[in-house]
């Protein structure tokens, strides 16, 4: 009875590693006879596997969808793997994702072999993730706009603007993008006959699924940096140049991807491109990052960088040097 119950699930572990297995092979990597592969099938099947056969030489076994998830059987690396991806996502900006994480990777650690348990934890004590602000994600509307995208149909769903207004939309949906704290989707907006990013926390209602549509030309090959450059650039009156003095993987650990669009400058130097509406904010926040920084563009902020300064010189009662006097104030 070990016997056969270690080769059922050998047969299970090997029919969920490949999407298709012939009779012959499955033997041979098992060590026995096709009719012992044909016998250890329907046993699986009793089981409650649903187990797909197709007829002829080029035919095989495949492992199908069933009403429930049966027991996944995974190596080493693929445990750690999992493991380490559910820490990961216990603060994923998608509502009710985080919750059935910790669930998942708490079931999980409880049957982790004691080999892997040092190695997990080393992983995950040496992983730590800066938590960030963002609006949950309703999982049914990412499922929604996912299966609308694969099948290229059209949807109609109501959108919240950044000023409160609602309108409804329909648009051709093309990509979701995740940026870490939030969801953008990429589509062509039927009703403004262009391309639209939207953030997908700001949609009020479920998309409903409409007509087909056919492809049409992106607008970029690569839709992530479509969506970096709206979101980070072209939506604001001020088009910012900063250079760090400071190597690009220091810089990516205090600014994320949805604030700024950051490229290496050489080896010890990194160059930022984001929007602002208001320079205030962000001269503040560049001189809290503890990088020497310059301004390249725009000149305007340079003049506000040296008002900021004049005004902090005041503040830390210092003298005012030739030439520290206020600048004229930003229109």
């Amino acid at each position: 009875m070990l016997e056969t119950s270690a080769r059922l699930l050998h047969l299970l572990s090997l029919l969920q590693m490949r999407r298709e297995w012939t009779g012959p092979a499955l033997a041979v990597r098992m060590e026995v006879t096709e009719r012992t592969v044909r016998r250890d099938i329907g046993k699986l099947r009793t089981l409650g596997y649903p187990i797909q056969a197709s007829p002829g030489v080029a035919g095989g076994y495949q492992l199908g969808a069933g009403a429930q998830l049966p027991p996944l059987l995974l190596d080493d690396d693929e445990a750690l793997a999992v493991a380490i991806g559910l820490t990961a996502v216990t603060a994923s900006p998608v509502a009710g994702v985080g919750e059935a994480s910790v669930r998942a990777l708490t079931k999980l650690e409880q049957v982790l072999p004691s080999r892997l348990r040092p190695k997990f934890a080393g992983l995950r004590s040496a992983v730590t993730r800066m938590a960030a602000a963002s609006t949950p994600v309703n999982p049914e509307i990412l499922t929604a706009l996912s299966a609308a995208i694969t099948e290229r149909r059209c949807v109609a769903f109501r959108y919240e603007r950044n000023d409160g207004e609602s309108s409804r939309r329909v648009v051709e949906p093309y990509r979701l993008v995740d940026t870490g704290r939030r969801w953008y989707l990429v589509a062509w907006d039927a009703t403004r006959q262009d391309w639209r990013t939207f953030r997908v926390d700001r949609c009020r209602s479920v998309p409903v699924q409409r007509e087909r549509f056919l492809p049409r030309p992106l607008p970029a090959a690569d839709l992530a940096k479509y969506v970096q450059q709206s979101i980070t650039r072209s939506p604001y009156l001020y088009d910012a140049v900063i250079r760090f003095q400071a190597p690009l993987a220091d810089v990516q650990q205090r600014i994320p991807p949805d604030i700024a669009e950051l490229e290496a400058d050489g080896e010890q130097h990194t160059i930022l491109r984001a929007g602002f509406d208001s320079l205030d904010y962000p001269l503040a926040h560049l001189a809290a990052l503890d990088f020497d920084f310059e301004i390249l563009e725009p000149p305007i902020m340079r003049e506000q960088a040296r008002q900021l300064a004049s005004r902090l010189q005041r503040a830390a009662g210092l003298p005012l040097g030739p030439g520290d006097g206020e600048p004229p104030a930003t229109p």
